[in-house]
């Protein structure tokens, strides 16, 4: 007797950058219905330490069991996972961060939207699931990222708890590797500089990277830079590199091109020079 069909959703990215008529890089598969055995028995491989993921014996694309999630921690990593056959695909989409993120597509392409991610799609909207968005700071960063790439809003419930987040002290639990694995993916979108005015806004820009929010305020000389505003000026420089099409490095450098005017006995000189500039 052959085995019972697979229950199998794809989530996440893939449904979402489809619906918005982008190129669709990867899939990410939701398995419903099944167990760590029954899928290696089918001849997937097994490749998950933190929760049960395999690799397709074919196509070689990660399946995923729906699986939720208990924070037992501070952190990105301060979680438990619990994964079985009872765990619907409606509970799975719920830990997910934004509802653009969480629309599901089976196989013969319908749409499962239980939380609205089609409507915030249409109005370019950010929006977390539910409060358990604020048990990850990881989340603050990739809502900084998908404005950077979307050029979508903030739901104001959102911002709220990303600010929440941010004065709880959680966004401090943040490593410097995760940190510098979205900041670098986040310079390499359009519009790079909304990375930085996102994590700003709510807080965070002060805690993850200080230097630069120091920047802000500081006054430029005004004949040279209309802008005046020191971070002003690196955004917009940031900015021009994204439209260049630089790499990485480039972009880098052009963020921090202005840091020490932000944290050393530059400020006081430029406020100084400003002064003399106006009078």
């Amino acid at each position: 007797m052959s085995p019972t069909p697979l229950r199998v959703y794809c989530v996440g990215g893939a449904v979402r950058d489809k619906l918005l008529g982008l190129r669709v890089q990867d899939h990410d598969w939701v398995v419903v219905g099944s167990t760590p055995e029954q899928m290696v028995a089918r001849g997937f491989k097994p490749v998950g330490s933190d929760f049960p993921v395999f690799l397709h014996p074919e196509t070689h694309e990660e399946y995923a069991l729906a699986r939720t999630e208990r924070k037992v921690a501070q952190g990105y990593k301060g979680f438990t996972v619990y994964a079985a056959p009872g765990v619907t695909l409606e509970q799975d989409l719920l830990r997910r961060d934004f509802t653009i993120n969480a629309i599901a597509q089976d196989a013969d392409g319908n749409l499962i939207d239980p939380y609205g991610g089609q409507a915030d799609l249409k109005a370019g909207v950010l929006r977390h699931v539910s409060d358990a968005f604020a048990e990850d700071p990881v989340r603050i960063l990739r809502a900084a990222r998908f404005v950077a790439r979307f050029g979508f809003s903030i739901a104001p419930e959102t911002l709220l708890l990303m600010r929440a987040m941010v004065d709880s002290g959680e966004v401090d639990a943040l490593v410097a590797e995760r940190v510098w694995q979205e900041l670098a993916r986040g310079l390499m979108e359009m519009h790079p500089s909304r990375f930085f005015m996102t994590l700003r806004e709510c807080g965070a820009l002060k805690r993850i990277l200080p230097e630069m929010d120091a920047m802000f305020g500081v006054p430029q000389p005004p004949q040279y830079h209309p802008e005046i505003d020191c971070g002003i000026h690196a955004m917009l420089v940031l900015d021009d590199t994204a439209k260049q099409g630089f790499s990485l490095e480039v972009r880098f450098a052009a963020l921090g091109h202005d840091l020490g005017k932000g944290n050393t006995s530059c400020r006081a000189t430029s406020a100084m020079r400003y002064a003399a500039w106006i009078c």
